[in-house]
């Protein structure tokens, strides 16, 4: 929906109204107008001055609506030609002395302005060459309200600069060949970056937890065109990434104490959450149970979605939230249960009162349950150096290369596989058939889990370079679902 600022010039007294429900910054920017008119050059009206911003039902806020009105006043008083806007989407905040300072949300207005159909988007040159990234729309960059004038008089758009897609390189310090032993853990990160699938990670302190999840940003392919503007658009709105470098992959880590609304979005003046900053990347829950319970089931619904919608009164936000979920849990409180050199303190309540924070629901969205013991001093100290990251990320593209290439789909495609199309994909053979119902009779599994576990084997396949699914891929999709009905973290059995 478009934005429309309208200025009229009316008899009375002197005054300087701005109607539509916008915000304090909105309501300030009469004061800025005012004095980056008068130092720019330009005869600021004494006549009733009424600015609507329409649609009047929506809030506005910002200050962005400064550029559009000072430009509106200079057609008013016919200092400037009403033609010369035909078409033109404007945005940007206006300095005392006249100067347009950069602003949030810049390419996220480029690429609304595309859609409706503008001629040229006129903004402050800050913002310009990231603006340059969307196609078929002309950028006209601006240092001030003098430089915009003179842009609508004699445009001068910014040549098109199209971005190329970036390799997450990651953390140097956090290379997989830090990784001592944990084959299977190593293992369980390849299938999750290779199917997108999300990921609970299960171990005491010190067994590899949180490196095992870091290291995953170095694992994930470069972002596509239209993934990357999807992605720099979420960080342009918060204003994150202001350097114009191309964005790699998002990786967030937000901390346990997080609020609903700071891990899915909201608020009074709605915003979006790290589901939505992580949106194309990796968002990591360290210490699982300790988030609050009612925070961990706002994540149902972008997990099965991709998206998050947010209501609230008269407004409605819908955000992006494709992620890989990344979660990190010890065992028990102590930490130590199921570790064979340490004895738990906790017992089997506490244990319980535990895991009970996590609901069946929730744990049935993570594809791959995995469980890490501490690695051991042989582990430690390997006679042959560990993979490095470098070398799996090059064996994993041409798997996601191959993928794409059977499927016709996007890279990271089967974790988003579902109903007729999953089958369809995985095409399972008979032995799998017979040992999928034989797994879903003695587990329990739902049909959600039972969808999971066939998307992890046709993962599995697609590493293996397998056409269909057999009962192996199937057997060891199977044993990255450590946790299945919860009962195993809290009985008194072992690990």
């Amino acid at each position: 929906m478009s934005l429309v600022v309208e200025v009229d010039l009316g008899p009375g007294l002197p005054a300087f109204l701005v109607v539509g429900l916008g915000d304090l910054a909105v309501q300030e920017a009469r004061e800025r107008i005012r004095a980056a008119l008068r130092n720019s050059g330009f005869a600021m009206p004494s006549s009733r001055i009424t600015v609507n911003l329409a649609p009047a039902h929506l809030r506005k806020q910002g200050a962005g609506f400064d550029l559009p009105i000072a430009l509106g006043l200079l057609v008013a008083q016919g200092s400037l030609p009403a033609d010369l806007l035909a078409g033109i989407w404007a945005v940007g905040e206006l300095g005392l002395d006249g100067r347009l300072r950069p602003i949030k949300g810049c390419l996220a207005y480029a690429c609304a302005a595309r859609r409706a159909g503008a001629r040229a988007l006129l903004l402050p040159a800050a913002d310009a060459a990231e603006a340059a990234w969307v196609d078929g729309l002309a950028v006209l960059p601006a240092a001030s309200l003098q430089e915009a004038v003179r842009q609508l008089q004699e445009p001068s758009p910014l040549p098109s600069s199209q971005p190329t897609a970036a390799q997450q390189q990651g953390d140097p310090e956090m290379d997989l060949c830090q990784l001592r032993g944990q084959l299977a853990a190593r293992r369980a990160l390849e299938i999750a970056v290779a199917g997108g699938h999300h990921l609970l990670i299960v171990g005491p302190p010190g067994s590899g937890k949180t490196l095992l999840a870091r290291c995953m940003a170095g694992l994930l392919p470069p972002l596509g065109k239209e993934e990357l503007l999807e992605v720099r658009q979420v960080e342009s709105v918060v204003g994150l990434g202001r350097s114009g470098q191309v964005p790699a992959r998002p990786f967030r880590a937000p901390h346990h104490s997080s609020t609903a609304v700071a891990l899915v979005g909201g608020g009074q003046r709605i915003s979006p959450g790290e589901v939505t900053l992580a949106h194309g990347g990796v968002l990591f829950l360290d210490e699982l149970p300790e988030f609050q319970s009612v925070v961990l089931e706002q994540l149902r619904q972008p997990l099965e979605s991709g998206q998050i919608a947010i209501s609230r009164a008269g407004q409605q936000v819908c955000y992006p939230a494709r992620f890989t979920l990344v979660a990190a849990a010890n065992p028990c409180p102590c930490g130590w249960w199921g570790d064979l050199r340490r004895s738990c303190r906790c017992g089997q309540h506490r244990r319980r009162r535990y895991w009970g924070r996590l609901s069946g629901p929730l744990l049935d969205r993570f594809d791959l349950q995995l469980w890490l013991a501490r690695p051991s001093s042989e582990d430690l100290n390997p006679i042959a150096p560990a993979e490095p990251t470098a070398s799996v990320r090059a064996r994993l593209d041409a798997v996601l290369a191959a993928t794409e290439a059977r499927s016709g789909r996007r890279v990271r495609a089967n974790g988003s596989l579902r109903g007729d199309t999953l089958w369809a994909v995985a095409e399972p053979t008979n032995a799998a058939q017979r040992l999928l119902d034989t797994l879903v009779d003695r587990l329990a599994l739902t049909m959600r889990g039972r969808e999971r576990l066939l998307r992890v084997a046709r993962t599995i396949a697609d590493l293996s370079g397998a056409d269909v699914v057999d009962d192996l891929h199937l057997a060891e999709a199977m044993s990255f679902r450590a946790l299945e009905g919860q009962e195993s973290c809290v009985s008194d059995g072992g690990a």
